[in-house]
């Protein structure tokens, strides 16, 4: 069954808002950050590896951002342009802000932490005015992300790309990814969350992040269905509620609920999974696949890039994703 319908006539298929940041992934590995000494850069943020990930798929992306007027925002933006990511809408920073830096921790496959430096970055001064319509009306599908709510002016950019996006037909989704440590309370994260949630027609979340959002519901029992079915009394579609090792579950407003195998990796660490499953997701339902096998082919992308050091280089075409199911089917991949 169809759940979504992408419009025709667009010249993208893919835009992302929001965070574009540096990645330092620690190269001494199994050991704590206190005696890692050497890291390795890497373009980050969620919706940025996001559209690497539909870049690389195939799909033809752009971005909407802004990158500091230094030697990382202008990284940041020759590497879009070399995946082959529009950047005519990532705007460069005048006012003095900085790169935002995340450097990563790997002391097991199961035990990564993330040390952010987000004061005064540029990613967060993104104007409303600096959205170009333009570009937004020519995407089939928006992708918005919770960071950038954080602060203004950014977040009011993101309610201005919605209201485009809205305007022009193009369907909406909202990878959630919350980070505390950008929030002045839980009451204003959840506020805000809330209002762009009611917009999107996809929703993709933690079931941490969802009970973030239920800060003025009742749900005691965090219960799944119950957490969905409010969403559907707006604009969504599709409600995915992720549960780590467990694997996830999509909820449609039929009532019915989408489970798909997983699949197995010798991990080396554990961030850089949700963007790959959602990049692999995204592009499932745009090829017009079941819930189901586009779910599977996130979970696969998504197990391609924990079994690498980085998580934007080590995003995977759709021929290395389809190898990968097929080598899982065959038994030649194993859990580490």
């Amino acid at each position: 069954m169809t759940y979504l319908a992408f419009p025709a006539g667009k010249t993208l298929d893919f835009t992302a808002v929001g965070r574009l940041c540096i990645d330092l992934n620690a190269n001494e590995i199994n050991r704590p950050m206190e005696e890692t000494v050497t890291f390795t850069k890497y373009v980050g943020g969620s919706p940025a590896n996001i559209a690497i990930g539909m870049s690389r798929f195939g799909m033809k992306t752009a971005f909407v951002g802004k990158v500091a007027n230094d030697q990382m925002g202008r990284f940041i933006q020759g590497y879009l342009e070399r995946n082959g990511i529009e950047t005519g809408n990532v705007v460069i920073d005048h006012t003095g802000a900085v790169t935002g830096l995340a450097f990563t921790e790997i002391k097991s496959p199961t035990d990564c932490s993330i040390l952010m430096y987000r004061d005064n970055v540029a990613d967060l001064k993104l104007a409303p005015g600096e959205v170009q319509e333009e570009l937004v009306a020519r995407t089939k599908l928006l992708l918005i992300s919770g960071t950038a709510l954080a602060k203004s002016p950014s977040r009011e950019a993101v309610f201005q790309s919605l209201a485009y996006a809205k305007k022009h037909g193009a369907v909406i989704a909202f990878d959630l990814d919350y980070r505390p440590y950008t929030w002045t309370s839980p009451e204003e994260t959840a506020v805000y969350y809330n209002l762009a949630a009611e917009k999107c027609d996809i929703i993709i979340g933690t079931r941490e992040e969802f009970d973030m959002m239920e800060k003025f519901e009742r749900n005691p029992e965090r219960n799944d269905r119950i957490t969905a079915a409010k969403w559907f009394d707006y604009s969504a579609k599709i409600v995915i509620i992720k549960h780590g090792k467990e694997g996830s579950i999509a909820y449609t407003k039929d009532g019915a609920a989408h489970r798909a195998k997983s699949f197995p990796a010798k991990v080396v660490k554990t961030f850089g999974a949700g963007d790959s499953y959602a990049a692999g997701f995204l592009y499932g339902i745009m090829q017009g696949w079941t819930l189901e096998k586009s779910m599977e082919f996130g979970s696969a992308s998504a197990c391609i890039v924990i079994s690498s050091h980085s998580c934007s280089d080590a995003m995977p075409s759709a021929e290395q994703v389809h190898e990968y199911i097929d080598r899982c089917n065959r038994g030649e991949i194993t859990a580490s």
